[in-house]
Order: C-alpha cells, then sequence, then structure tokens
C-alpha cells in the first residue's frame, strides 16, 4: 500500500470537487467523525434507556457513556474494516467491547447494525437541519430588508424570456421570499425518529416497546410508532424537503445570474477579493456565488431520488437499497446546507442598481399595466414573515 493510501489524512473528503460546501458550517456535523459520534452517541443513549427501564445496570451504562465519550478510534482503519460487514457498527463494536472488556456484555444489547446506522444518520441530520435552518433564517432576514427598500423600484417583469408589463424589485425579492419561507417550513417539520428495533424489527432481546421513547427521548430525536428498517418514509420526506430548499434557493441564483449579467446589469454580487476571477479573462466578474448555489441545486433533487427509491424496501431489511442511502443522505445534506450558508451571504450583500432596472424598463417604451398592487402583495409577504417567526 503506498503513502497516500495508509495515510487517513490524505483520503478525507475536504470538498476539492464540491466547492459550495467547501468549508461550510455544515461540514463539520456531516464528517466521516460527526458520523463516528452519532454511532458513538446511539450506543450510550441505548444503554442510558435500558438502565432507565431495569434493563441493564446504570452503573453498566455510566461506564459506556463515559466510553464512548472518551475512545479514539482510526475513521479510515473503520470504514476499510466496514467491508466485511456492511457497515461500520460490527467493527465499531469490535473496538468498544476491546476496550473495556467489563461492560462488553452490555453494549449495544439486543440491538442490530441498522438501528445505530439509522439513529446515527438522524442525528447527523438533526445537526445538520439546525445549521440550515440558522442560515435560511439569515437569507429571509436579507430578503425581507430587500422587499422593504425596492417596494417602488420598477423594473421589467420578464416572462419566457422577454420584457412583459412593469414590476417591482420588492415584489421579485417578495417572491423570493416566500419561496424560501415554505421550503424551511417543510424542513422544520420533516419527522427525524429514532430507529430501535432489533434483529427483524419485533424488539427481541431488547425489552418493552417503552424502550424506543426511551431512547429517542435520550437523543433528542422524534418518537417512532414502530421500528421503521424498511418503512423508509422518514428518510424519504427529508430528502424531499431538502430538494425543495435547494431548489428554492437556485431559483433565486437564477435570477441572480440573469440580471447579473453585463447587458442587464440590474444586480451584482457582493464584490471580494479574488472572487469572480477568470483565469482567462481578467475582466470578468463571474456571479460566484449563484453558480455555487446552482450547482446545489442541480445535484440534492437527483440525489434525493436516491432516497425516494428506498421506499421500495423488501421484507424487514433490504439488501442493499438501504445501503445505498448513506452517501446521497449526507450529500443532500451537505448541499443543501452549503447553498443555504452561500444564499444567506450573496442576499445579505447583494447590489441593486434602481437607475440601470429604470433604463432597461425605458427599452421596450411605455409597457401597459400598473404597479398598484405591488405594495400589497409585498406587503402581504411581509405580513406572512411575520406570521411565521
Amino acid at each position: 500500500m503506498n503513502e497516500a493510501a495508509s495515510s487517513g489524512r490524505l483520503l478525507l473528503d475536504a470538498g476539492l470537487l464540491s466547492p459550495v460546501r467547501a468549508g461550510a458550517a455544515v461540514e463539520a456535523v456531516t464528517s466521516d467523525e460527526a458520523f463516528l459520534r452519532g454511532m458513538l452517541d446511539a450506543e450510550a443513549a441505548l444503554a442510558r434507556a435500558q438502565a432507565r427501564l431495569g434493563l441493564v445496570p446504570s452503573s453498566a451504562a455510566e461506564m459506556i457513556t463515559a466510553l464512548c465519550e472518551k475512545i479514539e478510534i482510526d475513521v479510515v482503519r473503520l470504514a476499510r474494516r466496514a467491508r466485511g460487514a456492511g457497515n461500520p457498527v460490527v467493527p465499531l463494536l469490535a473496538e468498544l467491547r476491546a476496550a473495556d472488556t467489563t461492560v462488553s456484555g452490555f453494549i449495544h444489547r439486543g440491538a442490530t447494525s441498522q438501528d445505530i446506522v439509522d439513529t446515527a444518520l438522524m442525528l447527523m441530520a438533526a445537526r445538520a437541519r439546525e445549521v440550515i435552518l440558522a442560515d435560511l433564517g439569515r437569507t429571509l432576514d436579507a430578503l425581507v430588508r430587500l422587499a422593504a427598500e425596492h417596494r417602488q423600484t420598477p423594473m421589467a417583469g420578464r416572462t419566457l424570456g422577454q420584457h412583459a408589463v412593469p414590476v417591482t424589485f420588492g415584489v421579485k425579492a417578495a417572491g423570493w421570499l416566500l419561496l424560501v419561507l415554505e421550503t424551511r417550513s417543510a424542513l422544520r417539520d420533516a419527522r427525524l425518529p429514532a430507529q430501535l428495533g432489533g434483529a427483524a424489527g419485533t424488539l427481541e432481546a431488547l425489552g418493552p416497546a417503552e424502550l424506543m421513547d426511551v431512547f429517542a427521548d435520550e437523543l433528542g430525536l422524534a418518537r417512532a410508532v414502530q421500528p421503521w428498517h424498511s418503512r423508509r418514509t422518514a428518510v424519504a420526506g427529508l430528502g424531499a424537503a431538502l430538494a425543495a430548499t435547494a431548489g428554492a434557493l437556485g431559483k433565486i441564483a437564477t435570477d441572480v445570474v440573469l440580471l447579473a449579467q453585463n447587458e442587464v446589469g440590474e444586480v451584482a454580487e457582493p464584490a471580494a477579493p479574488g472572487r469572480g476571477g477568470s483565469s482567462a479573462m481578467p475582466h470578468k466578474r463571474n456571479p460566484v456565488l449563484s453558480i455555487l448555489i446552482r450547482s446545489a441545486a442541480s445535484q440534492v433533487p437527483a440525489l434525493a431520488q436516491i432516497l425516494q427509491s428506498s421506499l421500495v424496501s423488501e421484507h424487514e431489511r433490504a439488501a442493499g437499497a438501504w445501503h445505498a442511502e448513506w452517501l446521497p443522505f449526507r450529500e443532500c445534506l451537505r448541499l443543501t446546507g452549503g447553498a443555504a450558508e452561500t444564499s444567506a451571504e450573496l442576499c445579505a450583500g447583494l447590489e441593486v442598481f434602481p437607475e440601470r432596472m429604470r433604463a432597461n424598463l425605458a427599452v421596450t417604451g411605455e409597457l401597459s399595466g400598473g404597479l398598484g398592487a405591488s405594495e400589497d402583495l409585498v406587503g402581504r409577504a411581509l405580513e406572512e414573515y411575520r406570521r411565521s417567526r
């Protein structure tokens, strides 16, 4: 094995091929290390939940929790060992049990690998969602300001790529605002349940059904009515919400790209040193923030489709379909999170040029259509935002 292959640090994904999420806050909660932390948190929570119901000694649960907090695991080695069992839980358990043989019999008692993987994914999703929602909140604040400031700024409305009737930039920004508001609501409402079912989803060797609720409460996840090993509505639902969110942000970015064209020049992205440069054309100021957002919006729906296909799952545990979820699940979180962070920066610093809007509007002469209702439409969007807070 060569040096590059043997060095874990060299093999970690830094986002070189995915700049929209490279360095974004969402990366910290969706890394391999973060997923490993989720699995360890799930194992510790299971022991604590069982102790609360008298199924394992409290002292053992405390020791397992301490072990899961302090143990150091080589992520690259764990990933390679996961090939043997098809998932990372089996080699992880081997390391945990070897690290403290006094409680090895109480670790993972009655659980199955899917319980831990699914729960860790939901923990990762819950932590990533908080990051994404915060950035969507910043995006909304910026759009509220743009809509209010430009509720009377006239510009050409464009339908089918041509000038239509006059609109205001405030109405356009208010439309963006409602898009983000609606998709944020869907993302916020997506259920993220804990998973606990045992070998075949019947709680065999685990304990009473109440254990599922106690386990979920320990982790701060939603309670499941039944184990959902082959009932993947939670995964598909989250994927759909992330795809809609990325699409909403992509709509804003697409409008900005078109409005920022040299021959239009009605808006410009916020300037920053080195941003928007071209390797071949130094005169260019490319709309790179919008480009990054659009790249995410183009990918997330396709990845979410893989999560939708997981609904077609055989018997009590899928052979391959479940495993196929893991990477697109994480990438949907990462790409949407990167797009949300980038959108907050784009909207907060967007430069608007009312004079250029008026000049472009004049190109097609006196267009019919008044702007009397524009302020009302902006006001309705702003009121909807206020009600959502």
